[in-house]
């Protein structure tokens, strides 16, 4: 069924990379949440990031695993290409790198565990399925 940029409500933007940006979505008919990564056209071009961003399209279209997220959809406006994939609240490490201060001088040990865990989970499953990436 054809999706388009009419069928998400967006919201705030999530992070910022070289291409565009992430934002927190909401799908009108379900109202589920997702995250919509959207990759700048013109930067695409310029930077000659298409063929990576295809790439990327597939291995996410492909890969089924609790610890990275997935496509839900794929779309296209005139300006962006848009990438809309499963919301993991607080799945980037780099939010929780970026809350280590001086009262909170890193992470637990138990919670460094913890997080190692998934990533290595994750990447047993991108081998699983022969895919090498970033």
């Amino acid at each position: 069924q054809p999706v388009g940029a009419d069928a998400f409500a967006e919201f705030r933007v999530l992070g910022k990379g070289g291409f565009g940006e992430v934002c927190a979505c909401q799908r009108r008919a379900t109202g589920k949440m997702y995250a919509n990564k959207r990759l700048n056209k013109k930067r695409l071009k310029k930077r000659k990031g298409y063929e990576a961003a295809l790439v990327e399209k597939r291995i996410l279209a492909r890969v089924h695993s609790r610890f990275i997220v997935s496509l839900a959809c794929a779309f296209q406006t005139k300006t962006d290409l848009c990438l809309v994939m499963t919301i993991m609240n607080g799945g980037d490490l780099r939010f929780h790198i970026y809350n280590v201060n001086e009262e909170s001088p890193g992470f637990p040990e138990p919670r460094t565990v913890f997080y190692a865990a998934q990533i290595l989970l994750g990447l047993e499953h991108l081998h699983q399925h022969r895919i090498v990436y970033r």
